[in-house]
């Protein structure tokens, strides 16, 4: 019997660590649950100004529509600060969103609190 809780406890670590492994393979996404299309999309280390590259350019038009998701690119794990500019002219920051390889992150209208046009 102690043979078998072992057996168990070694498949469940192997599935535990094959699941890790497959988030790591999907790419991170941003889902856009604003009510507009975003044209620009950077994200810095939270609490800092070092925005990284537009990442709206990972998709085929350059834009983010609402409820679209987009592959985020050279980001590691972290919490980031967000800046976005929608076709309003909205230019929004939303701070402190954790992001791990894999996962999928959003934004929703109701986070866009520091806009300016």
């Amino acid at each position: 019997m102690k043979h078998l809780f072992h057996i168990i406890v070694a498949v469940a670590a192997l599935a535990f660590a094959a699941d890790a492994t497959a988030a790591q393979n999907r790419p991170t996404q941003f889902w856009n649950l604003t009510r507009n299309t975003i044209t620009e999309f950077y994200l810095a280390p939270a609490g800092t100004t070092n925005w990284g590259p537009n990442q709206c350019k990972n998709d085929r038009d350059g834009s983010v529509d609402a409820d679209e998701r987009l592959r985020i690119t050279d980001v590691p794990s972290g919490t980031y600060d967000a800046k976005l500019t929608d076709v309003e002219g909205r230019t929004c920051t939303v701070h402190d969103i954790k992001i791990e390889p894999g996962s999928i992150f959003h934004i929703e209208e109701r986070d866009l609190k520091s806009c300016s046009r």
